[in-house]
């Protein structure tokens, strides 16, 4: 390690490597315990430095730039389907990591700050340090909350129960607290010491385990509801190379109504993903009307997103549908994505040629409203794309409600790791908010997960089909739903008075 701080090009290719090892810890990879060798090697680097800030700075964004690096390059993807945007590829497959990591950067030049004398504090404040600037990732220009360490144990359902307690930032926390502790292996300390305090955290790491254990199983003695119709979750897997060419709206339709195979005698409703029909908007599907009168019954209820005009702006919309496309229920996207949906700055770039990413010259605008879309005595909530990330937003009102929506477009990060990722945040969610999920995505994962983030049926990215609900088992509302981040703030509340507890007794 000596030799690594010596020379600066070893030790900063270090520092990236070990950020590239983390974010294999990340779905679809799950090797989550890489992070007890990469997570103590960072904060041990960071301890023999010199109380050198620009350099704590520096570590702690190459660290965050080789994690960003490697599971965000699935980004670049979208850039690839108009000319006009792939001299842009090698700027975005470094820039954007390397915004990302300067929040690493950010928080280990506040660890350098508080870079204590006794080393056992330092696991301490790196964990308040790293939680406090992942928070504020989430939040910052928009928010971008994606690939937190704690999607590592998104595959142990047992593990992440405690969700519904704490919410996402507070249990992301915990994770970094889990994978910094081996630290104390290499601190100056008793062997008694070491093994106490190794020991005391097993023993809170498997009291979680069990508790969760007994939450899930509690929930499968729980009865199924029947719900009197059939919910379909359809997934389409058309290609996204569509919204370049001047496709067919019949054939599509068409081709989503064989999909689908309505059954006219059966009350369904059908859940179509986003953005399906992506040269037109609804008053140009009011055209095709015949082909949904003729192949949906009364019986029938169609969820779809399409783009609407109005007032001189361009929503994202989910819609609700009977078979005449009469609208009986509306929802317009409020988190939009920057340059996907919207162009930042846009008079000035405007001037520069440059666009938003999807099709067309104007930008989408955002709507504030979230209510509640209620169908057949069950509310649900609605989402669309990447909304489903953003942990205690989703119910802005605080109403209580059955189902959370889902519908996207995943086809813009083509056959990457892009789409994996962006499904995992919907087992998060569920879990969270104590609420089934349902996710219609074309050329993404389409699936039905319960309250417990266990996924009932999926359809993969290449798979196409449909997925059918009858029954759903349903579950108290969550205290994290109730109480939403506050846990995030008792916990960096209770890190604060014991880093300075020990601080002072220290000085």
């Amino acid at each position: 390690m000596t030799l690594i701080h010596k020379n600066q090009i070893l030790l900063y290719s270090f520092v990236f490597l070990l950020g590239l090892i983390s974010s294999f810890s990340l779905p679809p990879y799950n090797f989550f315990f890489l992070n007890f060798f990469t997570y103590p090697a960072f904060l041990l680097i960071l301890l023999l430095r010199p109380k050198d800030k620009h350099k704590s700075f520096n570590i702690g964004w190459t660290f965050g730039f080789g994690y960003f690096i490697s599971n965000l390059y699935w980004v670049t993807h979208s850039l690839t389907f108009e000319d006009i945007f792939k001299p842009f590829i090698p700027f975005a497959l470094i820039l954007i990591p390397l915004f990302l990591g300067l929040f690493y950067g950010l928080a280990t030049l506040l660890f350098s700050f508080l870079r204590p004398k006794k080393k056992f504090l330092s696991i301490l404040i790196l964990t308040t340090s790293l939680s406090i600037f992942e928070y504020i990732r989430s939040f910052v220009f928009g928010g971008f909350p994606w690939n937190l360490i704690s999607f590592s144990f998104v595959n142990y359902l047992e593990f992440i129960q405690l969700l519904s307690v704490t919410g996402t930032y507070a249990f992301n926390s915990l994770i970094i607290l889990m994978f910094l502790l081996p630290t104390i292996l290499f601190f100056n300390y008793k062997r008694n010491f070491k093994v106490s305090v190794l020991i005391f955290s097993l023993l809170l790491i498997f009291t979680n385990y069990y508790w969760g254990t007994s939450k899930m199983r509690d929930h499968k003695l729980t009865e199924n509801i029947d719900l009197e119709f059939t919910i379909k979750i359809i997934s389409p897997t058309i290609s996204i190379n569509r919204y370049f060419q001047n496709e067919n709206a019949k054939e599509f339709i068409s081709e989503l109504i064989n999909i689908s195979e309505p059954n006219l005698s059966k009350e369904t409703l059908f859940v179509l993903p986003e953005g399906i029909l992506s040269s037109i908007y609804f008053e140009d599907l009011k055209k095709f009307k015949s082909l949904f009168s003729n192949n949906f019954s009364e019986k029938h209820k169609i969820i779809l997103g399409i783009n609407m005009y109005e007032n001189d702006k361009i929503f994202n919309s989910l819609l609700v549908l009977d078979n005449e496309l009469n609208i009986l229920d509306k929802y317009y996207k409020n988190k939009l994505v920057p340059f996907g949906e919207f162009l930042p700055f846009e008079k000035l770039l405007d001037l520069f040629g440059l666009k938003k990413i999807t099709q067309g010259y104007q930008s989408f605008s955002a709507d504030k409203n979230r209510n509640l879309i209620k169908l057949n005595d069950y509310n649900f909530i609605p989402l669309i794309c990447y909304e489903v990330i953003y942990s205690g937003q989703i119910n802005k009102n605080k109403k209580n409600y059955d189902f959370i929506l889902n519908i996207s477009e995943d086809g813009w990060f083509g056959n990457s790791i892009g789409p994996y990722q962006h499904f995992f945040h919907s087992v998060f969610r569920s879990i969270e908010e104590g609420k089934p999920l349902i996710r219609s995505s074309n050329n993404g994962i389409s699936a039905f997960i319960n309250s417990k983030g266990q996924v009932i049926d999926k359809k993969l990215t290449t798979e196409k089909g449909f997925i059918e609900i009858n029954s759903f088992k349903k579950s108290n509302k969550t205290i994290f739903s109730s109480q939403g981040n506050k846990f995030f703030f008792y916990f960096l509340s209770i890190y604060i008075i014991l880093i300075f507890f020990f601080k002072t007794r220290e000085n």
